[in-house]
């Protein structure tokens, strides 16, 4: 997925508009009628940082008769460690309902490398298109200490993209 690329701005728009619906609770979501669908909290901590991550389907920026279908995500990274960390790169394989597997890299995330003292935590909203009406996520944070200079990854939990174009939940 390329920065330029037509896919790419549509779903980032859509995510910002997501990102006022962030707040609801775990579970909610409205009909097929245009706004979000929510889907629970995927989460999974590594070396003291945890990641938790809740999709949502825009619907009212898709279009499956056209085999477009978007998604935000809301991620939360919390250090519960004693050093601080900062988020330098991403690494995300995103899989679509036939099995195809886009891999993306990135410097830090929407524009930022957070640094997280401990105790403090970030959070932010993307998202992604597919051309089918189901998927999933995951990935990994590419994290520095800066005050050893020490590298290490962080999983992004493996998270489900559904929408109610799929039946059932398939992931």
């Amino acid at each position: 997925m390329q920065e330029d690329d037509p896919k790419t701005r549509s779903a980032k728009r859509a995510a910002a508009r997501a990102a006022t619906d962030s707040a609801r609770p775990p579970g909610s979501g409205r009909a097929r009628g245009g706004a979000p669908v929510v889907r629970s909290d995927y989460a999974e901590t590594t070396r003291d940082v945890c990641v938790s991550v809740r999709s949502f389907f825009l619907a009212d920026q898709s279009r499956p008769d056209d085999s477009h279908f978007v998604w935000a995500y809301r991620v939360r990274i919390e250090n519960h460690g004693r050093e601080a960390v900062q988020l330098l790169r991403r690494t995300w394989r995103i899989t679509d309902a036939r099995g195809r597997t886009q891999h993306v890299h990135g410097a830090g995330v929407v524009g930022e490398q957070p640094l997280l003292e401990p105790g403090e935590s970030f959070e932010y909203t993307s998202g992604t298109p597919l051309d089918t009406p189901s998927g999933f996520m995951a990935g990994a944070y590419h994290m520095l200490v800066p005050s050893s200079g020490e590298n290490f990854d962080v999983t992004i939990p493996a998270f489900s993209l559904d929408s109610p174009h799929q039946p059932g939940r398939v992931h």
